[in-house]
């Protein structure tokens, strides 16, 4: 078999008689080079590799039908010392993240539970805490799930530790990234990285919508012949979790203390705080909720508005 080698650049300098075998492909050859260069403003960019000496912090990014890890240059200044009144949550997730870091064998984390009371803020302090031992945060949006395998295979490898981070993770029955998310977790035949562990956040405790039907076994839900198999499929991926950790709405005395600790963060004295504290539950009783994220509205609130100069911001 004879191959022949043509470079369609060249063809310009080359006449061919019209009996010549190797006219038409040549005319082919130009009418896919015109095509292929109208074509190739449309498709998206190839994906830049990520920098991972620009940042600790990486969002996952859509460009077209190409996804990439986006740097996150400026990160929350919050700490664990700033998170309150949930010592025992913070504990745990502590201890399982130090082990995670030391190359340890450490659990995917769960948290549930009331909303404002300091889920997502434990990732960001936690980050600031391990970043210099190594530890990143990638996060990803929920619909962005589906992409777990690839940002997996990313960070495979890699001397850092990362924690793939979800916030406000829910599910509708049959979404796709459901399935998604529990092969990642630990139903693939290829086993996870082990520099890598999810943590997601979630006002439920089992990640879909539940129905009180759904508890009587014994009776038909729709369709469904087994209502107890549907029951077990939505509790699966929860369970997957190795380490659950549960938030609950903060009595007024909590609230109270978490207030305090951001007034006097803001440089507010004692006596300052302590006449902001009818304001402060007013405040919580417009919002209907007294949490840890209400408590640091009304700090900037109250701080901002007698003139006191922020001296570090928490991000929320």
């Amino acid at each position: 078999m004879v191959w022949l080698k043509f470079d369609i650049s060249q063809a310009s300098k080359y006449t061919f008689p019209m009996s010549d075998p190797l006219s038409p492909l040549v005319s082919f050859l130009e009418r896919a080079e015109r095509l292929l260069s109208r074509l190739e403003p449309l498709l998206p960019p190839a994906s830049p590799l990520p920098d991972w000496n620009a940042a600790v912090a990486f969002q996952w990014r859509k460009r077209g039908a190409a996804g990439y890890l986006q740097p996150v240059p400026r990160l929350a200044a919050i700490r664990l010392a700033d998170l309150r009144d949930i010592d025992d949550q913070k504990a745990r997730i502590d201890a399982n993240t130090r082990q995670f870091v030391a190359g340890r064998p450490a659990n995917n984390v769960l948290l549930t539970g009331a909303r404002g009371s300091g889920k997502s803020s434990l990732i960001k302090a936690l980050l600031n805490e391990y970043a210099p031992r190594g530890l990143r945060v990638i996060e990803v949006e929920k619909h962005d799930l589906i992409k777990l395998p690839d940002i997996v295979d990313l960070v495979d490898g890699r001397p850092e530790r990362f924690i793939v981070f979800c916030d406000d993770l829910s599910f509708d029955a049959g979404d796709s990234t459901f399935r998604a998310l529990k092969v990642v977790l630990d139903g693939s035949m290829a086993a996870a990285p082990d520099n890598v562990l999810i943590y997601a956040t979630s006002n439920r405790r089992h990640l879909m919508p539940e129905y009180f039907a759904e508890n009587l076994e014994a009776h038909s839900v729709g369709e469904e012949i087994h209502p107890g198999e549907a029951i077990e499929e939505k509790v699966s991926l929860s369970e997957r979790f190795g380490l659950w950790l549960s938030f609950y709405p903060f009595d007024q005395e909590a609230y109270l203390d978490i207030v305090a600790h951001w007034l006097r963060s803001f440089g507010c004295k004692d006596a300052e705080i302590a006449r902001a504290e009818r304001d402060a539950l007013n405040w919580a009783l417009q919002r209907g909720s007294r949490s840890g994220r209400v408590a640091w509205q009304f700090a900037k609130d109250w701080a901002g508005a007698r003139g006191t100069s922020t001296k570090r911001g928490r991000g929320k």
